[in-house]
């Protein structure tokens, strides 16, 4: 499994969390969404996939009941602490349980972490230590920030793009005004919403899926650029 392409389900009521969760999973090398579903209705019918990040709330049933049913490896997201909703999360199958509000870098870490469980368990006749380093990377811990390193080119030009412009920037228009490839966008974009240094938003057009934009934050945390362009 040395080229891996780990296939994501999303199952999330709210179409914008949705949306968000997709944003961070297509950003991480490795990984596709193929699919979002709102409902445990849809989710019963989603093409296969390999992972599927389950909210517990959803308008016709509890996202455990698809965990257990699926018998397919998933992640829950929930806002629910009880322990209760949590053991049965994990009796029902889950890897882990990651509880809501959460910040897309403890999301990210934990994709890689299961991205690495899966290499780990792609082997035959494991030793009892990758057994352990298995299990060990379904429970990453996100390392303290050290100092900077020196910066990169690319990222400096991305943050100047949305630093210039007259409004919130997708990642095609700053793959656009900066010369990169989409894909490379996405990746800075993503790593620097991870680091707090720009706000990520959704930017809803007449038809279709919402996109995702971004603005650089001002000194407090709060986005710089104002108005929403292009919105609805």
């Amino acid at each position: 499994m040395g080229n891996m392409n780990l296939r994501v389900l999303i199952v999330e009521d709210d179409f914008r969390v949705a949306n968000m969760h997709a944003g961070i999973v297509e950003a991480l090398p490795g990984f596709t969404v193929v699919g979002t579903a709102n409902t445990l209705a849809a989710a019963r019918k989603a093409v296969p996939f390999d992972l599927a990040l389950v909210d517990v709330y959803l308008p016709d049933g509890s996202g455990i009941d698809f965990v257990h049913e699926s018998r397919c490896d998933s992640i829950v997201l929930s806002a629910s602490t009880e322990a209760e909703t949590i053991r049965a999360a994990l009796s029902a199958g889950a890897l882990s349980y990651l509880v809501k509000p959460f910040g897309p870098a403890e999301l990210a870490a934990r994709l890689s972490g299961y991205a690495r469980y899966r290499r780990i368990l792609s082997g035959n006749n494991l030793a009892a230590a990758d057994v352990d380093a298995a299990l060990d990377a379904l429970r990453p811990r996100i390392p303290e920030q050290r100092s900077p390193a020196a910066p990169s080119p690319t990222k400096q030009v991305v943050l100047q793009a949305l630093t210039t412009a007259d409004g919130p920037m997708s990642a095609a228009e700053v793959a656009a005004a900066t010369g990169v490839s989409r894909a490379t966008a996405q990746r800075y974009l993503a790593g620097l919403a991870t680091s707090g240094d720009v706000a990520v938003g959704l930017r809803y057009g007449a038809t279709g899926r919402p996109e995702q934009e971004f603005t650089v934050k001002g000194p407090k945390g709060s986005p710089t650029v104002r108005q929403n362009q292009g919105s609805g």
